[in-house]
């Protein structure tokens, strides 16, 4: 007997049909003598629609009340999958962030697990019951809500399985990790393991299969996460620690592409060490992750300094700045696209990023940024160029 956590996303309980199906599912692994626990997302769009929702009612919704409302979505599908269970014979209850006190801190929209209470959890387990959570949300020390991000569901199944020493399992609506999108890049190559550094940066890259900060809590526990289609009997993928891989024959493991992102440059800043570390200082504060940095050589004093921040933090990132520069100073491209490479093959491997930027040149694919590490070829790219791109380094690389 083991326990299991399984995590089923949006598009698998997306109606009541799949809902029924899943909880058919999740019987026959209790069937094998498994104690399941089953993690929810919110149904099909719902999160979505509730955005929607929130921001026909202002353009710019207090975080706290967003937190209280997107937090409903999971509330839902995790009552109507454990209504499902027991309509067909089997005990199940299900339990939102405050029942399992699963507290959070951080800010909202953002925030981050601190502890969980498995000790109901177990009880209920111990008690033939299969347990299913509502995923994407906490509690933190002020008794509110809050939520963990985009994909946080995947962040509190893996915590679930650290806590209750468990395997944790991803379902979504795709059978695997492949190396590209398979919604953007045709016939890409589903991958049968893949090291946590390298679904890392794909996942925080902008790869929708993880969320990157589930990964981080795996890799930190080393706990095996098993991604597949729900109800699917194809196999999946094993994000664990790869130890037999030969990276001399594969430079690059997968590809990565992001539209959710926007490029903020500022103009004529002082050249003063002092102000550009108080800005990124202020940007930290607010939690507005800054991936891609460039600055220009300075020209009587004053420097240009460019950088991505997520769309959804333009508005919070702008107000920032206006500390510091006057409006027109500070411009806004939204049409970039993040296209990046990843591979722990490029550790042993020379003369890659050469290889992808002469593809990019011969092909008038222009570059406005780029970034590395031992791993990874991020270039900010223009949007219209995005499906070339992944058409010629798939094609060159043989993703």
């Amino acid at each position: 007997m083991s326990i299991v956590v399984q995590k089923y996303g949006g598009s698998s309980v997306s109606s009541i049909d799949k809902i029924k199906n899943i909880a058919k599912s999740i019987i026959e692994r209790v069937k094998k003598g498994d104690k399941v626990v089953v993690v929810v997302s919110a149904m099909g769009d719902s999160t979505d629609d509730l955005l929607k929702m929130a921001k026909q009612i202002s353009d710019n919704p207090d975080k706290r009340e967003l937190d209280s409302l997107l937090s409903t979505g999971e509330i839902v599908s995790s009552s109507l999958l454990s209504m499902a269970i027991k309509s067909f014979g089997y005990d199940a209850i299900s339990f939102n962030s405050f029942q399992i006190q699963l507290k959070t801190e951080g800010l909202h929209g953002k925030s981050l697990i601190e502890d969980v209470n498995e000790k109901i959890i177990l009880d209920n387990l111990n008690q033939n019951k299969i347990v299913v959570i509502a995923g994407f949300q906490g509690v933190n020390n002020k008794g509110d809500v809050t939520t963990l991000g985009r994909g946080g569901s995947d962040t509190t199944a893996v915590a679930l399985a650290v806590k209750l020493n468990g395997e944790c399992e991803i379902y979504t609506d795709v059978d695997g990790i492949y190396t590209a999108d398979p919604r953007e890049f045709k016939n890409p190559k589903k991958i049968e393991k893949i090291d946590y550094e390298e679904i890392l940066e794909l996942a925080s890259l902008g790869a929708r299969v993880m969320h990157s900060r589930s990964v981080e809590l795996a890799q930190k526990y080393k706990i095996k996460v098993y991604v597949g289609r729900s109800l699917g009997e194809m196999n999946g993928t094993y994000i664990m620690e790869v130890k037999d891989m030969n990276l001399e024959s594969k430079p690059i493991t997968g590809m990565a592409t992001s539209d959710e992102d926007v490029a903020l440059s500022i103009k004529n800043i002082n050249y003063d060490e002092n102000i550009i570390a108080s800005i990124f200082g202020e940007i930290a504060k607010q939690n507005i992750n800054v991936d891609m940095i460039s600055q220009t050589t300075p020209i009587d004093e004053k420097v240009n300094v460019s950088f991505t921040i997520p769309s959804e933090d333009l508005i919070d990132c702008k107000k920032l700045l206006l500390n510091y520069v006057k409006e027109d100073e500070i411009l806004v491209d939204e049409s970039i696209c993040k296209f990046s490479v990843v591979g722990l093959g490029m550790k042993s491997t020379s003369g890659v990023a050469a290889r992808v930027f002469e593809i990019f040149d011969k092909n008038n694919i222009k570059v406005k940024m780029v970034t590395t590490s031992e791993i990874r070829i991020t270039c900010a790219i223009n949007k219209e160029d995005k499906l070339k791109a992944l058409e010629l380094i798939g094609r060159e690389f043989n993703l």
